[in-house]
């Protein structure tokens, strides 16, 4: 399909830059089988029903953006993808000035060994010494702010927590699984007093997810990969779930992907443990999941072109053209929807 064909006018001013205090008080746009209805998250028990089962994504985000010099050459990277206990892809400004084997400085006593380039054009960086790296982003990284508020203001102490989701557990993602900020404790234990059940899985989102889409055709389009891992029990009790007639409510395209990438033709969740590059566009039969909890995306984007899979593109156009005219906020700090087809 032709790529143009996921584009729309989003206002400046509708991109949020700091999240809704508390998190469930967000505006969520619910779309469904009787239309659309404004909502707010805190509403969820009374839309979802007893047995219905979340999917949360537990990675948890770590301070993945570094700012070095190689030489008098200023040096930017992102990490990308952990590719060993000390390596980790990433993509770099100023890149041209970075050959294999250049040592760049972090600061803070951290350091690393430029090496290879991949196909997407990042670079393997190989870091010094023997501390875990987790230990030295702490020291010299900051939070990996999506570029569209990174833009628009720097990271700050705020954003350590903003920027993390309850269920934060496993470090590796470069990017928060947004859908699941808007969740508390509070409203998760409303929710479970309701039936509604919630497991974990965990998919360490790379900086892949925000690199724009620059084929024109969505057949051209090459999509990141991406590790996940979903355990026996954890697909054991989604099985259950849908067995007995409940319903598997993905929280995040994070979590959607990883269990349609987990699901066989039968539409059994199977154990998952590996890298995943599932792109979902229009014309795909999803097999693993029954809806989707998830924040509004950027146009022609792939995360635009799953929902519009999910629910149809002319219904997804006419829902956002909605959430643009009643001032609901966008993008990773921005709103919700509840999305059921």
């Amino acid at each position: 399909m032709r790529v143009d064909l996921f584009d729309f006018d989003l206002p400046a001013e509708r991109i949020a830059l700091r999240p809704a205090s508390p998190r469930d008080s967000a505006r969520m746009l619910v779309v469904d089988a009787a239309g659309m209805a404004d909502r707010i998250v805190r509403d969820l028990g009374d839309i979802l029903r007893p047995g219905d089962i979340l999917v949360f994504n537990d990675t948890r985000v770590i301070p993945a953006q570094l700012e070095g010099r190689r030489g008098e050459a200023r040096i930017g990277a992102t990490l990308h993808k952990r590719e060993g206990p000390r390596a980790w892809r990433a993509f770099v400004r100023n890149a041209k000035r970075l050959r294999d084997g250049d040592r760049v400085e972090f600061g803070a006593g951290v350091a690393a060994i430029a090496a290879s380039r991949g196909d997407d054009g990042s670079i393997l960086l190989e870091f010094e010494g023997d501390e875990p790296v987790e230990l030295l982003l702490e020291r010299a990284g900051r939070m990996p702010l999506p570029p569209y508020i990174a833009g628009k203001r720097p990271a700050d102490e705020r954003d350590r927590d903003d920027y993390q989701t309850m269920f934060a557990a496993e470090p590796g993602a470069v990017a928060a699984p947004t859908a699941a900020l808007h969740f508390t404790p509070g409203l998760i234990a409303s929710l479970a007093a309701r039936g509604v059940d919630h497991v974990t899985l965990t998919l360490h989102v790379g900086a892949g997810t925000f690199l724009p889409v620059k084929a024109e055709d969505t057949d051209d389009h090459r999509m990141h990969a991406e590790y996940g891992r979903i355990d026996a029990a954890t697909a054991d009790r989604l099985n259950a779930a849908r067995a007995a007639g409940g319903r598997v409510i993905a929280v995040g395209t994070t979590s959607l992907r990883l269990i349609e990438s987990a699901a066989g033709e039968d539409g059994i969740i199977r154990p998952f443990d590996g890298d995943t590059a599932i792109f979902i566009t229009p014309g795909y039969r999803f097999r693993g999941i029954d809806g989707l909890m998830t924040n509004f995306h950027l146009p022609k984007s792939t995360l635009f072109m799953l929902v519009s899979a999910l629910m149809g593109r002319e219904r997804m156009q006419a829902a956002y053209a909605h959430a643009i005219a009643e001032g609901y906020r966008f993008y990773s700090y921005g709103d919700a929807s509840l999305l059921i087809p």
